[in-house]
């Protein structure tokens, strides 16, 4: 369920200052949108960092929150993801960047905490067989993972 489900007597502003109250404490907060065909989630409060907020599609929120939270982890300190890089992460998880066209379209929270300003990157993840979303057969037609902008031409 959702937060405003779950706290029908509470408003967007009360919610808003439990991720303010996330993102002092932790550095950054994680936002997941239920989605029965394509949930996504992303980062709130890196915009804050001079950081582009990073958002993924296409995993359940407990796998979404550890790709993004180790990224985070891992992004070398004044050093802004690009997009066309590829890493691999711990567990084989290979991600590329790609730069997410609206962040006003998808990221409500963020724009929400941060203005409209906010600026964001996608972490595009290949599938256990090492294919892209983009490359034929991308997980056997079990998931589905929007790409929210175009790939960089060196990629």
């Amino acid at each position: 369920m959702c937060w405003q489900c779950d706290h029908p007597d509470k408003t967007l502003d009360d919610y808003l200052e439990l991720i303010r109250d996330t993102i002092a404490a932790h550095g950054w907060a994680v936002q997941h949108v239920d989605d029965a065909r394509t949930p996504f989630s992303y980062t709130v409060g890196l915009h804050y960092r001079g950081l582009p907020e990073i958002l993924v599609t296409g995993l359940p929120p407990r796998d979404a929150r550890w790709l993004l939270d180790t990224f985070v982890k891992r992004m070398v300190p004044g050093r802004r993801p690009v997009a066309g890089d590829r890493l691999v992460l711990p567990a084989n998880t290979r991600v590329e960047v790609v730069d997410v066209a609206h962040p006003d379209a998808h990221m409500g929270i963020a724009i929400a905490i941060g203005g409209y300003d906010v600026s964001a990157v996608q972490l595009v993840w290949a599938d256990g067989r090492g294919r892209w979303p983009w490359a034929p057969g991308f997980d056997d037609g079990r998931r589905r993972q929007p790409v929210l902008g175009a790939r960089a031409v060196s990629a």
